[in-house]
């Protein structure tokens, strides 16, 4: 039989990241030392409390079930973590809806607002599943440079009128992926404003909001006034509770924005696993001292990496917090081929800036994936590129 993909399978090129892991693993068989930066998947295993729930709670007989829209209790426990941890009410009924994952929720997101045609803005560099989202909804992307004169924060102002007033979806990312900037009072303070004026849903990606090396406490979109009328906040447990293979997130905040997504989500699957869930309960019920040794530990790579490539001769995008160090590095070559060069020469994997948009060309995103002493030695290894 002829088997052929549809038109819109077009709009889906093959991921970068293969082609990077085929390339390490080559360099690894050959025996020579490798240090991976490259996915943003967490080294550190979950708290044990975190484990022993899931594991208790898989060894029921009665554990194995459809959950459907998700559990009362893990409502409860996102809901008590925001009001504890960024001082936001949320109703568990009602501004809350689970997701598999923050990449379900945010490719699916645009489905469920976007008609063909809507413009959604987006910002350049990026993570890739916002692009993804848009394409599947039909939807045209408009994008945001991200860019140093303005704090690597996207520019409103500079959105053409016509565009703003076409535009259905903003989608923000603080501290982002994969540039790690931050957001303050008074830039959210513009996008409520925004909002409001042009009547464009709001929709900020929190995945690394625990991700914070300086001040109080992890920064909400939904803390700013106004906020909770224009927008919602995905968040994940992957990152801050190093709980990325069990894929459970979940999106807050406007009520009747949250709904819409309960009616998509009922027709996409059946819930994730009722013990994952009790592992997420447990875990955002003990989410600041989970999160404290998490900080420990990520704030000293942190600095040792930005530090280390900066004392090499890289130049490194400022920041105080996030799970990945956004840097350009000193030769004159294309990102992509330096990324596979710094592979077969120091078996230093990083990605290519490129991939998440054009405004990313020069520059690779490193995360911070490995203990210190493996930071050090990939520092030590660029050094001795020869380019």
């Amino acid at each position: 039989m002829i088997v052929e993909p549809s038109l819109r399978m077009s709009l889906f090129t093959p991921s970068i990241f293969g082609k990077l892991k085929g390339a390490a693993e080559l360099k690894k068989a050959s025996g020579a030392p490798l240090v991976d930066l490259s996915l943003g998947s967490p080294d550190l295993p979950p708290d044990e409390k975190v484990r022993q729930a899931l594991s208790e709670q898989s060894a029921s007989a009665n554990a194995y079930g459809y959950t459907l829209g998700g559990t009362e209790r893990f409502y409860e426990a996102v809901a008590n973590y925001y009001k504890r941890r960024v001082s936001v009410s949320l109703n568990p009924e009602t501004e809350i809806v689970q997701t598999m994952g923050s990449q379900e929720g945010l490719v699916h997101l645009p489905l469920a607002f976007c008609d063909e045609g809507d413009v959604v803005l987006t910002t350049n560099p990026a993570y890739v599943a916002y692009d993804a989202g848009i394409k599947l909804a039909g939807a045209v992307p408009y994008e945001l440079p991200l860019r140093a004169e303005n704090g690597y924060l996207p520019d409103l102002e500079a959105i053409p009128e016509e565009v703003a007033r076409k535009s259905k979806l903003l989608i923000l990312n603080l501290p982002g992926n994969p540039v790690p900037a931050l957001p303050n009072a008074s830039f959210f303070e513009k996008v409520v404003a925004f909002a409001k004026k042009y009547n464009v849903i709001v929709l900020h990606d929190a995945a690394y909001s625990e991700y914070y090396f300086e001040g109080a406490g992890p920064t909400s979109f939904l803390s700013t006034p106004g906020a909770m009328e224009v927008g919602m906040e995905i968040n994940s447990l992957s990152k801050s509770f190093s709980l990325a293979g069990a894929r459970i997130a979940y999106i807050v905040g406007n009520s009747e924005m949250i709904d819409i997504l309960k009616q998509l989500k009922s027709n996409l699957d059946y819930g994730t696993f009722g013990p994952i869930q009790e592992a997420a309960v447990v875990a955002l019920n003990h989410a600041e001292e989970i999160t404290d040794r998490l900080r420990q530990q990520f704030s000293e790579r942190h600095s040792v990496l930005m530090e280390g490539l900066q004392a090499i001769g890289w130049t490194v995008t400022p920041s105080t917090g996030g799970m990945f160090v956004w840097a350009k590095y000193p030769y004159d070559m294309d990102d992509v081929p330096f990324a596979f060069e710094a592979i077969e020469q120091v078996g230093v994997v990083m990605v290519p800036g490129s991939v998440f948009g054009s405004e990313g060309a020069g520059y690779v995103r490193l995360a911070l994936v490995q203990q210190v002493a493996e930071i050090q030695k990939a520092i030590e290894q660029l050094g001795k590129l020869k380019l």
